[in-house]
């Protein structure tokens, strides 16, 4: 399988340079030729297995083809579990189980390994640029600190993550280096972009992608949503639907790859915050991208979501794109109410991203909608700890291995929102 440009001026491209590549040369995102058909059912694999059956038929003209099922069991170790809520057929698909407790980290994971897989022992050591609004970076510096050919730069906006993110950002060292933008994520977004595009600087430093823009986070994402919803279906025999709270799209794009795929999926719906690029296209008007702004759920603050490119390309126009889903926006007032009501309405404490989630549901509920919903929750509600606390009237523990990462020291270095002192730092020597 051939994987193409949604921007249509590169040539079909194979899998492992897809992969390395991260933006293809036209600067647009590489998507599948077509979505592979599985041809046995899932429900009782667990997640490694799932996500080997998901991303084989991709993988097959691959040099990681033999080795992909390693892979999958190194890079998804730990579940991601669908629990009940307190009202029958709300559900909770919990992503936060990882080292960084998030969702990235599955195909952060994922990309390292796969990176790591395709390196040839003499090529020179690899510069891994991600932008981040808060969980992404902390992900990818996880799945690649101390991993031989890698070095990572991870830019993240300046004052607009949360203090535990930012600790989890910078506290790395050794092959990870954390730069505070200053400037917003799509600043942050605008400037990884405009490396990955630079010919003349790629041909001094290799440089690859870890965004949801690259092929390696898109595909293996599908795994999760593939496993939940055909685990629902062998036990319920109905579809699952899902609500997915979304920044810059790439975790709901890679449900939509789920659904092409033939899972039991029934209705994907997107929940984001006050920044409204998405609900206002999906409400009818034309797509523009909107400055951001700050919120309580500051990972989702995107006002020009990249991988839009691949949900539009997915669909014939815009009417079909908006009759595939729906988008609702979700202000810090409602963020904060539903935070403070989460556990006596629905059994949880929410992190802001999932709260977005949660809510959408009880909207749904009210308008009697009876459709079993799976809210997907994002991060763990510990990295979000000065907003979650004195709502919920207690100390919300970090898991583990947050803890440990909390407990280095952390440091970032400065950066103006200007390319060319970006470029002069990656071609600097001692990077």
């Amino acid at each position: 399988m051939n994987f193409l440009s949604t921007r249509g001026r590169t040539p079909p491209t194979a899998i492992d340079q897809a992969l390395s590549a991260g933006l293809a040369p036209d600067g647009g995102l590489y998507v599948p030729e077509r979505f592979p058909a599985l041809s046995q059912p899932l429900a009782a694999d667990g997640l490694d297995a799932t996500a080997h059956a998901i991303l084989a038929p991709y993988f097959e003209q691959s040099a990681l083809r033999e080795s992909l099922r390693e892979i999958c069991a190194r890079a998804f170790s730990f579940d991601a579990p669908l629990r009940p809520l307190s009202q029958p057929d709300n559900w909770l698909l919990e992503l936060f189980h990882g080292p960084t407790a998030a969702f990235k980290d599955y195909a952060a994971r994922f990309l390292a390994e796969a990176l790591a897989g395709l390196r040839e022992d003499t090529a020179a050591p690899t510069t891994i640029l991600v932008a981040t609004s808060g969980d992404t970076g902390a992900a990818v510096a996880a799945a690649f600190h101390r991993r031989p050919g890698f070095h990572v730069v991870i830019l993240y906006p300046d004052g607009r993550v949360s203090p535990r993110q930012a600790h989890g950002l910078g506290c790395w060292g050794d092959n990870v280096q954390a730069l505070r933008v200053d400037g917003d994520f799509d600043a942050c977004q605008r400037l990884a972009k405009q490396a990955l595009s630079d010919d003349a600087l790629r041909a001094q430093r290799p440089l690859s992608s870890a965004n949801s823009i690259s092929l390696g986070r898109l595909l293996p994402q599908a795994a999760y949503y593939a496993h939940a919803a055909s685990r629902h279906y062998a036990q319920r025999g109905e579809p699952l639907n899902f609500i997915v709270p979304t920044g810059n799209l790439g975790n709901a794009c890679a449900a939509f790859v789920a659904k092409r795929m033939g899972l039991p999926i029934g209705e994907i719906r997107l929940a984001t915050n006050a920044n409204d690029t998405l609900p206002r296209y999906f409400a009818g008007a034309d797509y523009l991208a909107q400055p951001t702004r700050a919120t309580l759920a500051n990972a989702m603050d995107v006002g020009a979501p990249s991988n839009f490119e691949r949900l539009r390309y997915w669909h014939r126009d815009d009417a079909e794109l908006r009759r595939a889903t729906q988008a609702q926006s979700i202000a810090d007032a409602v963020i904060v109410d539903t935070i403070r009501n989460a556990p006596q309405r629905h059994g949880v404490v929410p992190c802001p991203h999932t709260a977005t989630g949660l809510h959408l549901l009880e909207t749904l509920r009210a308008q009697g909608d009876e459709r079993p919903w799976a809210v997907v929750a994002t991060a763990h509600p510990a990295k979000f700890e000065s907003i979650v606390e004195p709502l919920v009237g207690h100390a919300v523990e970090p898991p583990p291995a947050l803890a440990e990462s909390l407990a280095r020291p952390a440091s970032a270095d400065a950066m103006a929102d200007d390319y060319a002192a970006l470029r002069e730092y990656l071609l600097a020597s001692d990077r």
